[in-house]
């Protein structure tokens, strides 16, 4: 058995700590010469780290911490969560810790740049699962949208924190001859990965895109699981009880939020809607280079325990016109045989389920039942139809 003082970090590998009940039993002390607590760990001094950790839960609502696996690209959110503190003055030091390295990589100063390792607590014991190498920034953003002071309030007091973008590396192993080399404070030398030499010698990211294998979600998959989002979930349901074509407004404000690029959207009357909710324009570009792509919405305000099956989705790819694309958006999921049917014969369907309203909704700070409600009242008021 390889002791963890002397095993090389492989993506999404599982590093088992000890079983004492203690923060003895963290593995990241360990491994990285780390100390044994907190979601900033450094190696080194914090005004010259030779090595920065980050880990996360991914689970906290009002700091959602989130990996693209797609794209290769994690949000993670400052140390501050609490208001009293200046954004810096935190007493794990990771907003300077982010500062300082954001600011060194504007700069092109990517030298002075530590390598970012990134681990997410499994919630067993103190367990840690590898989620790579990472660097500050990405291919999508510039210098001032990758790291953001976000305001918060709790209690009624204000406080700000960062939000910081980073790329993981498409780079599978972390060997420990290049962990021994940091500690000894050589950090560029030839056990270093090739995507992280090439990023400190001319800045090119290459992330580590893993496009899923999974062809179709089960209802499982497609449903919110926590009692929270099941709540938030069941607050939709109850608020268009009543009133089916208020959710379809909200639909519609759904995908704008998943996506901004979602433009524009025109309600169809509900008596004549062609099988189609809304139909509205996506921009695919920027400024004077961009186009708008036509898309209709199929918005269905479901129970649980009511699936979306063929009959629905059959409708909603009859209506699709030329060169245009369909939404649906459920707060319930699509049946196995329906989603099928869309990636079998490679329909130009969008499926936001109960789970993908949930994560919408996290994105933008509506991360608890009573902010949804609130959300809903302020923007979809019950009018008659």
């Amino acid at each position: 058995m390889i002791e963890l003082s002397e095993s090389d970090l492989v993506v999404d590998a599982v590093y088992q700590g000890g079983r004492q009940g203690n923060a003895g039993d963290d593995p990241l002390s360990s491994m990285l010469g780390v100390s044994n607590q907190g979601g900033f760990r450094y190696l080194g001094r914090k005004d010259n780290p030779r090595l920065i950790v980050l880990t996360s839960s991914f689970n906290d609502p009002d700091w959602p911490d989130h990996l693209d696996r797609e794209k290769g690209l994690l949000r993670y959110f400052g140390d501050n969560k609490k208001p009293g503190r200046l954004l810096h003055e935190t007493p794990r030091f990771g907003n300077e810790l982010l500062r300082n390295a954001f600011n060194s990589c504007h700069s092109n100063c990517r030298n002075a740049v530590p390598p970012f390792l990134v681990f997410r607590n499994t919630g067993q014991f103190r367990d840690v699962q590898f989620l790579g190498l990472a660097v500050p920034g990405s291919v999508e953003l510039n210098s001032s949208e990758d790291l953001v002071a976000v305001w918060k309030s709790s209690n009624g007091a204000r406080f700000q924190n960062y939000s910081a973008t980073f790329t993981i590396l498409d780079s599978p192993l972390v060997k420990r001859a290049w962990i021994n080399d940091i500690k000894n404070g050589n950090t560029y030398t030839t056990n270093a990965p090739a995507t992280w030499r090439t990023w400190q010698e001319n800045g090119a990211i290459t992330p580590l895109m893993a496009t899923p294998t999974l062809e179709f979600r089960n209802r499982h998959q497609q449903l919110p699981v926590d009692l929270e989002s099941r709540s938030m979930i069941q607050a939709i349901r109850d608020y268009f009880s009543t009133w089916p074509v208020g959710f379809e407004r909200c639909a519609a404000q759904l995908t704008q939020l998943m996506d901004k690029n979602f433009v524009n959207y025109e309600l169809t009357r509900s008596s004549r809607d062609g099988g189609r909710d809304a139909v509205g324009e996506y921009r695919v570009g920027s400024s004077s280079a961009s186009i708008l792509i036509d898309f209709a919405l199929e918005a269905k305000c479901y129970a649980e325990q009511n699936s979306v099956g063929v009959r629905e989705i059959s409708r909603l790819i009859s209506r699709l016109r030329h060169r245009q694309f369909g939404v649906l958006v459920t707060t319930s999921f699509v049946n196995i045989q329906a989603y099928k049917e869309i990636k079998e014969d490679h329909h130009p369907i969008v499926i936001i389920a109960a789970s993908d309203i949930v994560q919408i909704l996290m994105g933008a700070e509506l991360n608890t039942t009573n902010r949804v409600i609130e959300w809903l009242h302020t923007n979809f008021p019950v009018i008659s139809d």
